[in-house]
């Protein structure tokens, strides 16, 4: 999972509908396949036609992935206003479920990145984001993409400046102790590394930048498992010529 920042229409129907003739009978093992593979509406498709809980967390990570790596400008909308109905579908089909839970939150977290900062706090994007992952952590306190994009929530909020801080309550002080305990939870989750990262400068004014170097290089040692893991390597390098230049 790569975790966005939460504050900075109709595409062509043979992309984004569902494929009946293809995905027909098809398995989750087909669907997991599809999305190792990047092939990330074509996994949406076969999931969505699957219709149990698991498959609509996966049509909603897969659409989730999808937008914020690929999708052009045309189609960003449709493709992430498909992945907050299959969150939907996710958390009607089992609400005790986090993974359902956390599906949806990254769709909205993902619409809330396309949105101006403005669009997002008069939409009560951030409160919405906040409420899910508070949900996620309620059902499975050790869950760690929750506990990191909630780290990620504070630590964002907080950085956005005043206004945003009064309206939600970010702190840096609560992003660093979600992000602590999710490393310790989870040592070598590279998406975790990267998020904790790049946000370092911002959390440790002394040695942010030397502790984010040193976890971005320890984050790009570790495997690159599918297609997600990919883009999120790629993030890393990014990430390390940032501190490169900066």
């Amino acid at each position: 999972m790569a975790t966005v920042r939460f504050f900075p229409l109709v595409a062509a129907l043979g992309v984004l509908s569902l494929s009946v003739g293809a995905t027909a009978g098809q398995s989750m093992e087909s669907a997991r396949a599809a999305y190792e593979d990047g092939r990330f509406v074509e996994a949406a498709d076969i999931a969505e036609s699957i219709g149990t809980p698991e498959a609509y967390v996966l049509a909603a990570r897969s659409l989730s992935t999808h937008a914020y790596y690929e999708a052009s400008e045309e189609d960003w909308e449709a493709v992430i206003q498909r992945a907050m109905r299959m969150g939907e579908e996710a958390i009607r089909a089992d609400s005790s479920s986090a993974e359902a839970y956390f599906a949806m939150v990254s769709a909205v977290g993902r619409y809330a990145q396309g949105k101006s900062a403005w669009t997002a706090l008069r939409e009560g994007l951030g409160g919405r984001i906040k409420d899910l992952l508070e949900i996620v952590l309620e059902i499975d306190p050790d869950h760690i993409d929750g506990l990191t994009a909630l780290a990620c929530w504070h630590a964002d909020v907080a950085a956005e400046g005043r206004i945003a801080r009064m309206i939600y309550g970010g702190k840096r002080e609560e992003a660093v102790a979600l992000f602590d305990r999710a490393l310790a939870l989870a040592p070598d989750d590279k998406d975790l590394l990267l998020q904790y990262g790049v946000r370092l400068p911002d959390l440790d004014k002394d040695q942010g930048v030397a502790r984010a170097r040193e976890m971005l290089e320890r984050a790009i040692d570790l495997p690159v498992p599918d297609a997600q893991a990919n883009y999120v390597h790629f993030e890393i390098l990014d990430a390390l010529d940032a501190l490169d230049e900066g």
